[in-house]
């Protein structure tokens, strides 16, 4: 498969982008555990114009991450068009949009979800970004505004026809946030459509290999993109990818791996960071390390509140030993 002239995998496993989430640290996390593309969070046009400090940074990338993209998002034709400039300069693989982010303070300006309200400026502000970068342009949104204007078959013909090279697509609504149960239904109907020829990747609700499988014999989707389910579980992407080619599990990750992975995490967003702000970062991250072990509550409590980075790195020893021989498989059964 193609994106421009990024080649992928026959059917690939993408890891969404998640604010506050897929940082470079996540990243090299699912990357050496099988993602195929990765995205950076995604980064206000406005701030990045605007040399923001906290934007500017997010265009970090690493030549291992490669193939990586770097989303943007943003309700102005010449933000987005300055904003996609700048990103070209950083030298990612492809631009990606967001029209998907369903958070008030995106919607309210106009920008992420709320532009599904409005398919012209979608159409004008796609086309900025497009004649402002060599690179492949990719869109990521969802199904509609609300349960009464699913637009999005509409959408993806338009897109495709003004260049985008790609689209994921959400199974919600931006009013159903991220409640309910992802619907395929309509992302099943854009890849029988005959005039879509671009890849369509879906995403939501993706949290096993047997859902990405069934996602993929039903719907028909040319890839998969995870989000929160590889949250403290980056290995997601290697077990959907051995399922699917031998409709067997892999075990559990365990107890050593998920440590080391921890550990890998920690020092990374340090390195990042900056020792303050990597260690307060890291703190969403634990509970979800560790999910299905019983009383860790005081561990966690430790890994949430210290400021010390031995004494961090020293707990974890700590559950790699107090739990010693714990066994994954059955505490996920």
């Amino acid at each position: 498969m193609n994106i421009g002239p990024i080649t992928l995998p026959d059917f690939p496993l993408l890891l969404a982008p998640m604010e506050d989430v897929s940082d470079p640290p996540f990243r090299r996390l699912c990357k050496l555990h099988g993602a195929d593309l990765m995205y950076t969070e995604f980064i206000s046009s406005e701030g990045l114009i605007r040399h923001a400090d906290k934007s500017v940074q997010k265009l970090d990338i690493f030549d291992y991450e490669k193939p990586i993209g770097i989303q943007i998002f943003g309700g102005d034709g010449n933000s987005m068009a300055e904003a996609a400039r700048m990103v070209t300069e950083a030298q990612p693989d492809l631009v990606d949009i967001n029209y998907g982010c369903p958070v008030k303070k995106v919607v309210c300006k106009d920008a992420g979800a709320a532009v599904l309200k409005n398919i012209p400026k979608m159409i004008r502000l796609t086309e900025e970004v497009i004649k402002s970068t060599h690179l492949p342009v990719t869109v990521k949104t969802r199904l509609g505004w609300d349960e009464n204007s699913k637009n999005i078959e509409e959408i993806a013909e338009r897109l495709q026809d003004i260049g985008v090279q790609a689209l994921s697509i959400h199974g919600r609504t931006r009013v159903q946030m991220y409640k309910g149960e992802a619907d395929w239904t309509l992302i099943g109907k854009i890849k029988d459509n005959p005039r879509i020829r671009i890849p369509i990747f879906g995403n939501g609700d993706v949290d096993s290999p047997e859902k990405a499988k069934e996602m993929k014999d039903r719907f028909g989707v040319d890839g998969i993109m995870i989000g929160r389910a590889s949250i403290g579980h980056p290995w997601i992407f290697r077990e959907v990818k051995h399922y699917l080619a031998t409709g067997e599990h892999l075990p559990a990750p365990t107890l050593d791996e998920r440590v080391l992975a921890c550990k890998e995490h920690l020092e990374f967003s340090v390195q990042w960071k900056g020792i303050n702000l990597g260690i307060v970062e890291m703190r969403r991250h634990y509970t979800n390390y560790f999910r299905g072990m019983p009383n860790v509550k005081e561990y966690r409590r430790i890994l949430v509140s210290s400021t010390d980075l031995e004494e961090l790195y020293s707990t974890l020893e700590a559950i790699r030993v107090a739990y010693a021989g714990f066994d994954f498989n059955l505490a996920e059964c």
